[in-house]
């Protein structure tokens, strides 16, 4: 893949809004592009093994032919994927057009590609999954990238209310649609908070109560050593 310098020459200036077989198969399509290039781009069948592979994939999917041949289909119509232009083989086979679409780099390219297949992760996961795709130095250069797909217009990426008892802020693809969308189903509530577990609690005390006693232990030793003759 070629490296592209970002610029105002984006194909596609309004958002995006993809079903996510269409992003899994996008995601797909620029991963396979970069760490398989010999066998790009895609067959059919190639495509499908790509999508439902078990590892680097959340949520896991198993999408049939009729469900690849539609998801392709949309791709085309919004610019993002399709027929490979140059083929003139017996097999059809199928290549993305994310990079001239949105003219990215390197690092935006990998940064979007794994949010595409895994969802909504911390700069922290995304260096560490996107190393295959491209060499992040350090979670700075990680932030950078995603602070650039973050003030495209319009955006490609957003950050997440921080989720409770989390250090660490998630980001979001936002060619799916809005991020409220991808951090809550409509159908879904809020979980509720664990309740307390009584042995848990009571053990807590006793520990508690283990080392006041040894604290006061120590202290009687302490008068008792500072109390012997010189």
């Amino acid at each position: 893949m070629t490296e592209n310098t970002p610029s105002d020459n984006s194909q596609i200036d309004q958002p995006v809004r993809l079903t996510a077989a269409e992003a899994r198969v996008l995601g797909a399509l620029v991963e396979k592009e970069i760490t398989t290039p010999d066998y790009y781009p895609l067959s059919l069948n190639a495509l499908g093994n790509a999508c439902n592979q078990r590892s680097n994939r959340e949520p896991l999917m198993n999408l049939d032919e009729d469900e690849l041949r539609q998801a392709l289909h949309g791709l085309e119509r919004k610019q993002l994927a399709g027929r490979f232009r140059s083929g003139d083989g017996r097999v059809t086979k199928y290549e993305h057009w994310l990079g001239e679409a949105f003219n990215l780099n390197r690092a935006e390219t990998a940064l979007l590609c794994v949010l595409l297949l895994r969802g909504p992760q911390t700069p922290g996961e995304l260096r560490g999954r996107t190393e295959r795709l491209h060499q992040f130095d350090e979670i700075s250069d990680v932030l950078a990238g995603l602070q650039k797909l973050m003030e495209r217009e319009p955006p490609l990426a957003a950050m997440l209310p921080r989720q409770p008892g989390t250090k660490e802020s998630r980001f979001a693809h936002l060619l799916s649609g809005p991020a409220e969308s991808i951090l809550l189903p409509a159908s879904a509530s809020p979980a509720e908070p664990p309740a307390p577990d009584p042995a848990y609690e009571e053990r807590i005390a006793q520990l508690e109560a283990a080392v006041e006693e040894l604290r006061q232990q120590v202290a009687g030793l302490r008068q008792k050593i500072e109390a012997l003759p010189g």
